[in-house]
C-alpha cells in the first residue's frame, strides 16, 4: 500500500529564518502581544522563539489532541490542557502553531482563550494548508505537503513505521523523506532506534 503523502522537511536554519520574518511582520502590523500561547505540541518551539524575537516574557501553552498519525486525525480536536482566566484575561494573545492544517485546532484554541477573557487573539503559523478553515493572521507559506519540522523528525518516522509495517512501504516512505531533505544517515539511525525499541 503506497502512501500519497508528499513531504517537506525543514532545517533548523530555514525554520528560524521563517520565524525571524514572521516576527518582523507582527511588529510591522502594530500588534503587540501581552502573552504568547503555544499550541502543543507543534507550536511549542515556534512560540518560544517568537517570545524571544518579540521580547514577550509571558508565555503559556494549550494542549490540543487531534493528530493520530501522519496526515491522520480524530474526528474533532480535544482541548486537554488550557490556560487559566487569571493568566489570559484582558491580555492580547498571540496563538502560535506550526501549521494550520484543517484549522480546527486553531479554531478551538482561539475560542478557548477568548472564553477566558483575552482582549484579542491573533494566530501565527509557519505554514497553512489551502483547505484550512482558519486563515492565520500571520503565516509564512502555503503547502499541500506534510511538513516535517526539525523537532519531530523521529516522531514522523515512528508514525510511518507504526502505520505501514511492511518493509517495502517503510523503505519507500523513508526514501521520500530523504528526497525531501531528511539526512539519510539520520533517517537510518532513527529507524534502527525505533525497531530496537520495539515501537512498531
Amino acid at each position: 500500500m503506497k502512501s500519497a503523502v508528499s513531504f517537506e522537511v525543514l532545517t533548523w536554519e530555514k525554520t528560524y529564518s521563517m520565524l525571524l520574518t514572521q516576527a518582523e511582520k507582527i511588529r510591522q502590523s502594530g500588534f503587540k502581544p501581552d502573552i504568547i500561547v503555544g499550541i502543543a505540541k507543534g507550536g511549542w518551539v515556534p512560540a518560544r522563539v517568537l517570545a524571544d524575537l518579540l521580547e514577550v516574557s509571558d508565555l503559556a501553552a494549550v494542549r490540543i489532541e487531534f493528530y493520530v498519525g501522519v496526515a491522520e486525525t480524530k474526528t474533532e480536536p480535544t482541548l486537554t490542557e488550557g490556560v487559566s482566566t487569571a493568566a489570559i484575561a484582558g491580555k492580547k494573545a498571540l496563538l502560535v502553531d506550526d501549521v494550520a492544517d484543517t484549522g480546527k485546532s486553531l479554531q478551538l484554541a482561539r475560542a478557548h482563550v477568548l472564553q477566558h477573557g483575552a482582549a484579542d487573539a491573533r494566530i501565527a503559523t509557519l505554514y497553512k494548508k489551502p483547505w484550512s478553515i482558519i486563515k492565520p493572521d500571520y503565516c509564512e507559506a502555503e503547502t499541500n505537503c506534510w511538513v516535517v519540522f526539525p523537532w519531530e523528525r523521529k516522531e514522523t518516522l515512528r508514525k510511518i513505521v507504526m502505520k505501514h509495517r511492511e518493509k517495502g512501504v517503510i523503505d519507500a516512505e523513508m526514501a521520500k523523506l530523504v528526497k525531501a531533505g531528511l539526512p539519510k544517515q539520520l533517517a537510518k539511525r532513527f529507524l534502527k532506534e525505533i525497531f530496537e525499541a520495539g515501537k512498531c
